[in-house]
């Protein structure tokens, strides 16, 4: 039983890893007033009927630090890409020239600053929520094995040690939140 005790909780750990890598793929589309392909991660595109990552069908560069250059591998795709990134309402605005579409980054404002913080900080706390799920069924589970004949005492150190897990991944959700302020209030 202390076998099917563990498994769990090593289910439930990587839970919480992908809880912090979906906050990490969350916090590089938040931009910081500096140019990043990253920032069109999760844009679709409709291509010939299919919604397909517009990595797939555009390659994505930055010139320099305020500007994103997608250029199409066919040209036929420079309205689709135009609109999904119109449609994803990301702020930003695309120039299509007929070879390229373009989007110059603004420079933030402090009130934008303030509000991708506070963006930032209602991801981490989704991510806080996500483990906070994950901690609940684990000491579920555990109830659930000590009423089952595990012995109580090992049920009492297997929720200290989740609770210790649970309190690292909700400190590592603080410093990413943190790292990510201090980028955007940056100048």
């Amino acid at each position: 039983m202390s076998d099917e005790v563990n498994s769990y909780i090593g289910k439930g750990k990587k839970f919480m890893d992908d809880s912090i890598e979906h906050l990490q793929k969350e916090l590089s589309k938040i931009r910081a007033g500096k140019a990043s392909p990253s920032m069109l991660n999760g844009i679709m595109v409709d291509y010939y009927g299919n919604p397909t990552p517009l990595s797939q069908v555009a390659n994505i560069s930055t010139p320099d630090g305020k500007t994103l250059a997608i250029q199409p591998w066919e040209k036929n795709m420079l309205d689709p890409i135009e609109q999904s990134i119109f449609k994803a309402n990301l702020g930003l605005t695309p120039m299509n020239d007929g070879e390229f579409v373009r989007i110059s980054i603004p420079p933030l404002t402090e009130e934008r600053r303030k509000q991708l913080s506070k963006q930032s900080k209602a991801a981490g706390e989704e991510a806080k929520i996500s483990i906070r799920q994950a901690r609940q069924k684990l000491m579920d589970h555990i109830k659930k094995a000590v009423k089952d004949g595990f012995p109580e005492d090992m049920g009492k150190r297997k929720e200290d040690e989740v609770q210790k897990i649970v309190k690292s991944y909700g400190d590592k959700v603080d410093s990413l939140i943190a790292a990510k302020e201090k980028d955007i209030m940056t100048v």
